[in-house]
């Protein structure tokens, strides 16, 4: 017992240390003169999502089950000596509600209101991943009842944090500069790729805790969750380099951070069900679904600084449907066969799509109605360090 309470403690760290990843990830993507205001989204973001989900959040996700839709119980959760369990685990979902809520930091970056960014995390946090994640992961949720399967969060953390991020897109808009009048997109470049590599390395790091304490317990499913993890984002990363080079005859930096995280997403569903073998055709499938979900967002004139619509939306959702498509029923234990198995995961990827992303555009064009979420382009030239932090 005391072994698996340092196990989940230990990675609730892992996952902690994720926020660091993305920080770096998403700064070095970016432009100099943003840098400081996506630093500053990473660390508020953080601190609001877990104030958030202490006070309501863990109880809608968590609590007592009201006909499958939202908890009742377990409000402003406390430290008991009795429960060592409760208070590790409500530490390790809180982990996992950040990193849903900062993956939106990196695709709204360079032209969003500081004071916008932060109602958009209070509606990830507070409403948006709480509620579905009860319906996905409380025993009592109606998604579970069915058998949706979703072992460590590719729709249910990454594919919430990407809808959202779709949605808010679509209202602000893209970049100055970055399409032109035809349409064609030209290429931002990043100030600090080392950055966003060593941005990457922290979030493989992260992953391994990520996943590996999605077991709750320290037992015979970690090893081979951990190399399951690793070998999808190395698969992911070597499609990468493989397509960077058929398609600009060189190996592009930021191709293969995108490959990799991609092929880290797409296997956090079904990390626990698959063999290793699988783990390699999730991987590069995976990198393969972001990289054509990102140049569909190209053509349609969607702006997203970091890819993350891409990496955690196509390769989650994709990766979710791994669990029917390559998982072993017999670990999945719903008693519904393969097609069966994956009717109920198209169900819930398509229920996840409607509710972050309909819910959150249906809010957020209201509020962009009488509060403008965009800069002006005069404080999107200066850049947003100075005009939104002086």
């Amino acid at each position: 017992m005391n072994l698996d309470l340092l196990w989940i403690l230990l990675c609730t760290g892992l996952v902690f240390l994720m926020q660091a990843g993305f920080m770096c990830l998403e700064s070095g993507l970016t432009r100099a003169k943003n840098s400081i205001n996506v630093a500053v989204k990473n660390i508020a973001d953080f601190g609001i999502s877990v104030a958030l989900f202490w006070v309501f959040g863990y109880g809608i996700m968590f609590g007592v089950s009201q006909t499958g839709w939202f908890g009742t119980s377990n409000f402003f959760p406390t430290a008991q000596v009795n429960n060592s369990f409760a208070t590790v685990f409500f530490l390790y979902q809180a982990m996992f509600c950040g990193t849903a809520t900062t993956i939106i930091s990196g695709a709204v970056a360079e032209r969003i209101k500081f004071s916008a960014y932060i109602i958009i995390a209070i509606l990830v946090s507070g409403i948006i991943y709480p509620l579905f994640g009860h319906w996905a992961w409380n025993d009592g949720g109606w998604l579970k009842q069915l058998g949706f399967i979703d072992f460590a969060g590719s729709t249910i953390v990454h594919g919430m944090g990407a809808l959202v991020s779709l949605a808010a897109l679509i209202i602000i808009g893209s970049r100055q500069g970055r399409f032109d009048r035809s349409g064609k997109a030209h290429k931002i470049q990043g100030t600090n790729l080392p950055f966003a590599v060593l941005g990457a390395f922290l979030l493989w790091v992260g992953w391994l805790g990520f996943n590996g304490g999605s077991t709750f317990e320290f037992n015979e499913q970690v090893p081979r969750i951990i190399l399951n993890t690793i070998i999808a984002g190395v698969a992911g990363m070597i499609t990468a380099i493989l397509y960077s080079q058929w398609r600009y005859c060189r190996i592009e930096a930021e191709e293969l951070i995108n490959g990799s995280i991609a092929g880290l997403v797409a296997i956090t569903a079904c990390c626990n069900l698959v063999t290793t073998h699988l783990a390699v055709i999730i991987g590069v499938t995976g990198a393969m679904v972001a990289q054509l979900v990102s140049q569909s967002l190209k053509r349609y004139g969607i702006d997203d600084a970091v890819d993350a619509i891409a990496i955690h939306g196509g390769a989650g959702i994709w990766g979710t449907l791994c669990v029917a498509l390559f998982g072993r029923l017999e670990l999945i234990n719903t008693g519904l066969n393969r097609l069966s198995q994956l009717g109920v995961q198209l169900l819930g990827v398509t229920v996840a799509c409607i509710w972050a992303f309909g819910f959150s555009w249906l809010l957020l064009k209201l509020l962009n109605s009488f509060f403008i979420l965009r800069v002006s382009p005069e404080d999107e030239e200066l850049g947003l360090n100075v005009s939104e932090h002086d």
